[in-house]
């Protein structure tokens, strides 16, 4: 069956996943592989034209550090106030928002930090075993390589508290350590050009690869391996339980029905779930990137600037720069003011990283947060189960939250 093709009106699949993001294939993978009948549902046109399309590309196993901390109130007039800088906050009087912001607040503290840090970690590592997994049987190509990543920070004393969450992630066998800025560059000499930085944290296991050919390369592994079938166009308006079977709609009219059903449609999620009076809290943050031609001294390690919150990922003979969080701004299309702040503080940042003069494409993409910054992978009850709210790690968690929910649904009687 070809991706674009129409799905029978029958009751010939055992599950549903709705979305075909890199979270939405991992978990049809993850049912595929345990013998179901799976049929992927996406409203877009091919898999992984949403959030997964054009991220950061880091595959960030190690850092898993949660958004909310003690340091979170230092940094709220800039999230709450700021308008060209990394953070930009659209204010509204919608309920939904205020109680995310609340419940974000309160996950703001030292034990919060680190109980939800290490639950995102302990998914995080079973996500890289299945990605390793997944790649022995099934070799993709996706521009996967071992790059290892530098956490830059500006001076030794924004390195602060940095050194007690590497005490609190090694437990779980992350291998992460400081090293100053003269390290810092031995390990990647493109730093040369940033006589900004003061030092680092360095994590020799971190992974990089392009989440789009991932993806696309998976959704070929299940229809070739698996015989899943996919059904993109299908734009999912309404879920229905009757006589044990979930009933799915879309807007045109068509509808396909399973015994159970994975939700894994991203910031969309909420909204699909609300009718069935399921709350998720589910906050939109924008993000964007650009994707440019090698510059004159790219670095080959992945690297994050924390002073100005973006990310270099280096994946075959290109370069992906991706910043910016726009919270509760819930529309993808990219605003050319904020792209241009992108750009101009990646030059800012590592002026010969990319060939800036010649952007190649540019993106921006709706982040599906959690005021705890992990993800809400849940048996809802009824053969129902949401993998939902990965944030900035989507592509990071992918394969373990797969792995996760389908164990969780497939376990229940």
């Amino acid at each position: 069956m070809t991706p674009n093709a129409a799905p029978p009106v029958s009751s010939g699949h055992d599950l549903i996943v709705i979305g075909a993001g890199v979270v939405g294939l991992a978990t049809a993978y993850a049912a595929a592989k345990r013998g179901c009948s799976v049929l992927l549902l996406d409203r877009n046109a091919g898999p992984a034209l949403g959030t997964s399309f054009a991220n950061g590309a880091q595959l960030s196993y190690a850092y898993t550090d949660a958004m909310a901390g003690p340091a979170t109130w230092a940094q709220l007039p800039e999230m709450a106030f700021g308008r060209n800088g990394p953070f930009r906050t659209r204010w509204s009087a919608d309920p939904g928002f205020l109680r995310w912001g609340l419940a974000f607040l309160r996950q703001a503290s030292s034990g919060g930090l680190h109980r939800n840090t290490l639950a995102t970690l302990e998914l995080a590592l079973q996500s890289r075993t299945a990605m390793q997994a997944l790649l022995q049987q099934h070799p993709i190509d996706f521009d996967h390589q071992v790059s290892g990543k530098l956490h830059l920070y500006p001076s030794a004393e924004a390195m602060h508290g940095a050194a007690a969450m590497i005490a609190l992630k090694r437990t779980s066998g992350v291998q992460q350590r400081l090293v100053d800025a003269a390290e810092a560059r031995a390990i990647e000499p493109a730093l040369a050009g940033a006589p900004w930085l003061g030092g680092a944290v360095y994590s020799p296991e971190e992974e990089a690869g392009d989440p789009y050919r991932f993806s696309q390369g998976l959704l070929q592994v299940l229809q070739q391996h698996y015989g899943m079938q996919a059904c993109f166009g299908f734009d999912t308006r309404s879920l229905r339980h009757a006589d044990g079977r979930w009933q799915l709609q879309a807007g045109d009219g068509r509808s396909v029905e399973a015994a159970r059903v994975v939700v894994c449609a991203g910031i969309d999620s909420a909204a699909l779930l609300k009718p069935l009076r399921l709350r998720t809290p589910l906050m939109a943050i924008k993000g964007y990137s650009f994707t440019a031609p090698l510059g004159a001294n790219a670095p080959r390690v992945s690297l994050t600037d924390t002073k100005r919150k973006l990310v270099f990922c280096r994946l075959g003979d290109r370069i992906r720069v991706a910043g910016l969080a726009d919270l509760n701004d819930w529309n993808p299309t990219p605003e050319p003011a904020r792209l241009a702040t992108l750009i101009a503080q990646a030059r800012a940042s590592l002026p010969e990283a990319a060939d800036y003069d010649h952007i190649e494409s540019s993106w921006a993409g709706l982040r599906p947060v959690t005021p705890w910054s992990s993800p809400i992978i849940r048996n809802l009850g009824d053969g129902l189960a949401c993998n939902i709210g990965h944030g900035m790690l989507g592509w990071t968690l992918a394969m373990g939250s797969g792995e996760r929910a389908v164990q969780q649904l497939l376990d229940t009687p």
